[in-house]
């Protein structure tokens, strides 16, 4: 593919993965941030707990908290422009990185149009990047883990994000040297069971977060946390595929035109 072409296909990627961080932002908004709410108003009351718990209930001491948990950023702030400058960067930077994946998967992995191989993409990217590193790492609402083992969470998330990209990577070559021999049918059977095995065996393998959510934390937020973390992903490359695959296509038709059009050149006329 022509360095034009990817250029063109990037600056697009880009354009779409804007346009679905704002429906994911809308999603993130109305679905998430009630749950968020109730994290941090829990949050609060178990430390109000602990406080009177720990002899630490008089005026004075609950003043001198507030001061030091005194947030730089309101909490508004964070949920409105706070949110939707991370989740549409979160969006651009992604649909830019799934537009390179795409002008390399065109035309590699069957005989799929733009809008098809936009679609499958988009799957992929979903599927490598959130669901398999959700699966073994669930969201948790923030301010609910035990903050002194936040690195080393942060670290297995990444690192399952790493493996799982890895494998997704691997399971697609293989599908590729198999397809001659097996079909491709049964050769993307095989490259996708042997994905599920080997990511099930990294899930045995990596250590889980025991930590990562505090006992007597409530049942029914923490799933509604997880339910509109997934929905959010789910929304955002569903949109980024409908309308990255429709941009492509357009751009791809385009250049296509332009290189069967016939070079025109004048006939003087007969005398």
């Amino acid at each position: 593919m022509h360095a034009s072409t990817v250029r063109t296909l990037l600056v697009r990627g880009m354009l779409a993965g804007l346009i679905a961080g704002l429906f994911a932002f809308a999603v993130a908004y109305v679905g998430g941030e009630p749950s968020v709410n109730g994290s941090i108003a829990v949050e609060e009351a178990q430390a109000a707990q602990e406080a009177v718990h720990a002899g630490h209930g008089d005026h004075g001491g609950a003043g001198a908290a507030e001061e030091e948990e005194e947030e730089v950023v309101s909490r508004p702030v964070q949920s409105t422009f706070g949110l939707a400058t991370g989740v549409l960067v979160y969006g651009v930077a992604l649909g830019g990185i799934a537009a390179l994946a795409f002008s390399f998967a065109l035309g590699r992995i069957g005989r799929f149009g733009p809008r098809a191989t936009a679609a499958l993409t988009a799957a992929a990217a979903f599927t490598t990047v959130y669901l398999v590193p959700f699966l073994k790492y669930p969201a948790t609402p923030p301010a609910v883990g035990n903050p002194d083992t936040i690195g080393k969470r942060t670290t297995l998330f990444f690192l399952m994000i790493l493996l799982s990209v890895l494998l997704g990577v691997a399971a697609v070559i293989a599908g590729r040297r198999l397809a001659p021999r097996l079909g491709n049918w049964n050769a993307s059977l095989a490259a996708g069971f042997g994905f599920v095995v080997v990511t099930g065996i990294a899930f045995a393998v990596l250590p889980a977060n025991d930590d990562a959510v505090k006992a007597g934390f409530p049942a029914k937020l923490l799933w509604e946390f997880r339910v509109a973390s997934l929905g959010v992903q789910v929304v955002l490359w569903v949109v980024f595929a409908v309308v990255f695959g429709y941009l492509a296509q357009k751009a791809l038709a385009s250049r296509t035109a332009d290189a069967e059009t016939p070079a025109r050149t004048e006939v003087p006329a007969a005398g």
